[in-house]
């Protein structure tokens, strides 16, 4: 028979190996943040550079006061609209204050002639790699920052919207969701997203810049561009509802309706507010949809 010290030493042992050794985060689990090591950011705003195929490229990054650098926290890029700045959308889009209540980071690309190059608009070059920049100041903050990969989104107002549409299209494999205002689909532009991805789309029905129905426009850039056509904001949702292969009719819930069983679990939301105009969006509301999502 074993002696009482003996039973209580086997009694403990797993408990010791359970501390010793804890079991690792639960992936699907977005409260549970994995530890890392990196250089730690001062609180505030930071503008950095980089070069994407030869040509020096600038962001702002905001980074929340409880950001200490020990744990993975999600990454938002903010894209201005046509004729604004990366500052103003520092100061005007609402993603700051987010930022800091929520704890993570932001940043604020600048666009090349204050706007951002989707195809067939809007810089004046057409030659202008935005796709490229994106990809690189992720990889930046990634290395220089405690970024946790699978949580990296991308929102913006106007141009900046069709930034974050253009993302979703091309760089699936590095943005979990994508969260445009005030734009949409444009016919001439392809999208094959290398994944379904998750889109939380806000429109204005008394838009006249971006119609609301979609057809023709000529952006005001101020430099000649031919006319784009818009698929509008009901179509840029149906065409996103074809390419996550949702299976159910959409449903609606106020002034949202969302498709359902969608590949992967991702989303497809459109968000109507019928008295609006160009309107931006609620960055808090935009931010209680991304933060749900994460990258398989």
């Amino acid at each position: 028979m074993k002696s009482p010290a003996l039973l209580l030493t086997l009694l403990l042992i797993p408990s010791l190996c359970f501390a010793l050794n804890p079991p690792p985060d639960e992936p699907g689990d977005p409260g549970t943040p994995s530890v890392c090591s990196a250089p730690t950011l001062q609180p505030g705003q930071h503008t950095r550079t980089l070069t994407v195929d030869g040509q020096r490229r600038s962001y702002i990054l905001h980074v929340p006061a409880g950001y200490s650098g020990e744990r993975k926290v999600p990454l938002l890029l903010d894209f201005h609209a046509l004729h604004t700045s990366a500052d103003y959308q520092l100061n005007n889009s609402g993603t700051r204050a987010v930022a800091d209540s929520q704890n993570f980071l932001v940043a604020y690309p600048q666009g090349i002639d204050n706007a951002w190059n989707l195809g067939p608009c809007c810089t004046e070059s057409r030659s202008v790699n935005d796709v490229g920049f994106a990809r690189q100041l992720v990889a930046q903050l990634t290395a220089d920052a405690c970024v946790d990969e699978q949580r990296v989104y991308a929102t913006g107002y106007s141009n900046g919207g069709g930034m974050a549409y253009l993302l979703a299209c091309q760089a699936a494999d590095l943005f979990a969701a994508v969260a445009p205002a005030a734009f949409d689909m444009i016919a001439e532009v392809p999208c094959s997203p290398s994944r379904p991805v998750s889109v939380f789309a806000h429109r204005g029905r008394l838009d006249l810049i971006v119609p609301y129905r979609g057809g023709p426009s000529t952006p005001p850039t101020g430099y000649p561009l031919e006319p784009i056509t818009f698929l509008g904001a009901e179509g840029s949702f149906q065409r996103w509802t074809s390419l996550n292969n949702c299976q159910a009719a959409a449903g609606s819930s106020g002034n949202c309706q969302s498709a359902r069983n969608c590949a992967d679990g991702v989303e497809t939301v459109l968000c109507t507010a019928r008295a609006g105009t160009h309107s931006p969006w609620d960055a808090q509301q935009s931010w209680n949809y991304l933060k749900n999502h994460r990258l398989p």
